[in-house]
Parts: structure tokens; C-alpha cells; sequence
């Protein structure tokens, strides 16, 4: 049986020419790029052209590109970051209920440390409002953080009004852009942002490599302590074919946005117009208007999460939920909470396919087709 990976939000899987990449230069390209010897400096060569391309692709200077481990780190080194940098200044900082949790806990340990976090609301389509940013400034605001698009439901971020309303604010603006980036075109300077995390491996690249934006003069207090890499913001050994990798990655996610797009976009009419034939009873979670095309968040009516992932898995079809499952008990997903409310049917029956490298149109109408199979086979 073939199995059908719709899961790419969750992770995505290396491009063969991001494999070749990578693996060349683990062989090749083995010295310390803060060594002054030539095998250092020739790392230190591709280091720097790796991170000229990391940041062409959202409009920066190179030197405003921070190598991180993921997006996790650079969401914490943006929030804790900034917040011990400007502590002085104030110590509110603003946010959104459907971050990622990289962010979301990151807050939570900052209340513990005395700083002061609101945690701003969705609408029924997990859109945060600008006007709601706007009323939650004060005097002590030296963080606002919201995140580009959302990883469950898709819902794009209104990034770019939020950046023109915080240009009269002395506070820091951070966007989570990890599921975003590589599906959508965005520049920083548009967007007006002064921190932004991207992670690799959800766009076809390597685990365990991401990077943070951090615009010039933007204060920023180092969170890992060691050597002087990074400019001093972030110690640690360059990983030099992981780094490499990743700007591989981006190359290929250039070339192929628009065609990737439209893939997406056709995947997803594919997928709902298979469901519509059979009269399923179901809604999108997300505002469809306005969201990336990978992400499609399905509440079908009547159904039972575990017991849906489990036979879609069982079909070969690997899908997720915004749930924890742990122990055959449910975390509800903080994400349709916030768009729905506590109680809400769409916490339980509620799947997220996502889109990405590999898959076919083929590979679609077979696991739209299962998907309808288990859907009727459940709903007896």
C-alpha cells in the first residue's frame, strides 16, 4: 500500500538536491568558518554566500540573518531576546492566542519573570484584528509578536498593517514566519517588521537549521552564551552543510513559487470538490480567502478525531490534528479555541491536510476518496 504523506506543515520531506548538497559538503567542507586558517576560510566562504541567499529571499542585509538551530530558537531568541534587551523600557508585550507554542511559552515564562503578556483574540477565521493591536499598546510596550501564518488553519496575519500601525510605537515587531516562508513571497522592508523566524525543514530543507532577521540597531540581548559567532548574538559553531542545505532549499523554493502555489491551490478544489460529490457533511477551520495554500483545516460533522487519524492512517494516509494525543486523551487544539470557543464541536472533529513536495494530483484524489470511505464507514 502506498503511503500518502499529507502532513508537510508538520514537516516536509528534503528535496534530493537539498540531500546532494548537504551531503558534498559534510565530505568537503569540514573547517570552523571562525578559524583564520585557509580551511577555515574557505567554511567561512560558504557561510557567507549561504547567507547572502537566506537573506536576498525576504529583502535583508546579510548581516541581519542569525543562524539558529530551528524556528523554536529563533522564536525564543526574538521574545526572550528582546525582552531582556528592553526591560528597562517596559515590560508589556503583546501577542495573539493562536501562536505557536514556541512562542506562546516563551510568554508564559516571561510572566513569570514580571513582564506582562496579552494574549490578543481571533475571529471565527483566526484572524487577529488590527484595531485590537492598536487598543492593547501602552507606554510599556516593547514586544509585539505575531505570527505571519498560522500552522493549523492557514489564516494569513494582517503583518503588514500591524508593521504601519507599530511605525508611531517604540515597540519591537516579530513575526513567527515559519509555515509561511517558501509558500509566500514577503519582504521585510514591506512588511515592517524587525524580527522574523523562518525554520528549514518546512520547506524541503534539513532539521535542525532556521534562522532569525534581525533589522540593524534592533536591540537584541543574546540568549546562548559561548564563543562569538554570529556577531556576538548567537555562540555555537556554524553548521556549515546544514546552513548550505537550507540555502538550497530556498533556491529551489524561489524558482517554483508560483507554480507551487497554483498546485496547492488546485490540491485543495481537488480535495473539497471530492468531498461535495459525495455530500460529506463538513466546513473549512480558517479563512479561505486569505490563507496559505498548503494548509487545509477540514471539521467534518459527527466525526471523532483519534479514531478519524487512525483509520486514515491505517488507509495510508498521514494527516494530523492540531490535538495532542496522549495516552488516548485529547489536548483540544489552542488554535480552534480561540476561533470557536471551549466546547466547540470543531475541537474534536477537526483534521489538517497539508500540502507539499511529491505529491500528485493522483495522490490527492486517493486520499480524498479514502477520506470519503471513512468518513461514511464512521458516520454508521
Amino acid at each position: 500500500m502506498k503511503e500518502i504523506y499529507l502532513d508537510h506543515a508538520a514537516t516536509s520531506p528534503m528535496h534530493p538536491e537539498v540531500i546532494e548538497k548537504m551531503t558534498e559538503l559534510m565530505g568537503s567542507v569540514y573547517g570552523n568558518a571562525s578559524s583564520i586558517h585557509s580551511i577555515g576560510r574557505h567554511a567561512r566562504k560558504y557561510l557567507d554566500d549561504a547567507k547572502m541567499v537566506l537573506a536576498q529571499s525576504i529583502g535583508a542585509k546579510d548581516q541581519e540573518i542569525i543562524m539558529t538551530s530551528g524556528g523554536s530558537e529563533a522564536d525564543n531568541l526574538a521574545i526572550f531576546g528582546t525582552a531582556y534587551a528592553r526591560r528597562n523600557e517596559g515590560r508589556h508585550i503583546i501577542t495573539s492566542q493562536i501562536e505557536h507554542h514556541a512562542v506562546l511559552h516563551t510568554c508564559e515564562r516571561l510572566e513569570k519573570q514580571g513582564f506582562k503578556v496579552t494574549y490578543l483574540p481571533v475571529n471565527a477565521q483566526g484572524v487577529v484584528s488590527v484595531q485590537d493591536v492598536q487598543q492593547a499598546l501602552t507606554d510599556d510596550t516593547i514586544l509585539v509578536t505575531i505570527m505571519y501564518g498560522n500552522n493549523e488553519v492557514g489564516s494569513i496575519q494582517p503583518i503588514k498593517e500591524i508593521g504601519s500601525l507599530l511605525k508611531k510605537h517604540k515597540a519591537t515587531f516579530h513575526t513567527d514566519a515559519v509555515q509561511a516562508y517558501g509558500i509566500e513571497k514577503f519582504d521585510v522592508e514591506d512588511l515592517q517588521v524587525d524580527l522574523l523566524s523562518v525554520s528549514a525543514h518546512k520547506l524541503n530543507g534539513p532539521k535542525g537549521i532556521g534562522f532569525l532577521y534581525q533589522r540593524e540597531n534592533t536591540p537584541l540581548q543574546s540568549t546562548l552564551l559561548g564563543g562569538e559567532q554570529e556577531r556576538k548574538r548567537r555562540a555555537g559553531t556554524e553548521n556549515i552543510p546544514a546552513i548550505c542545505a537550507f540555502a538550497e532549499a530556498v533556491r529551489i523554493a524561489q524558482a517554483n513559487f508560483e507554480v507551487k502555489q497554483q498546485e496547492f491551490v488546485s490540491f485543495q478544489e481537488l480535495f473539497l470538490n471530492t468531498l461535495d460529490q459525495a455530500k460529506i457533511s463538513y466546513h473549512v477551520n480558517g479563512d479561505r480567502a486569505n490563507t496559505l495554500p498548503h494548509v487545509l483545516n477540514i471539521s467534518f460533522t459527527g466525526m471523532d478525531v483519534e479514531s478519524f487519524l487512525v483509520n486514515l492512517d491505517m488507509a495510508g494516509i498521514a494527516a494530523s490534528s492540531g490535538s495532542a494525543c496522549t495516552a488516548g486523551l485529547i489536548d483540544p487544539s489552542h488554535v480552534l479555541v480561540a476561533m470557536y470557543g471551549k466546547g466547540a464541536p470543531e475541537l474534536r472533529n477537526s483534521i489538517r491536510f497539508s500540502f507539499g513536495f511529491g505529491l500528485s494530483l493522483e495522490d490527492v484524489q486517493v486520499a480524498a476518496d479514502k477520506t470519503v470511505e471513512i468518513v461514511e464507514r464512521l458516520a454508521k
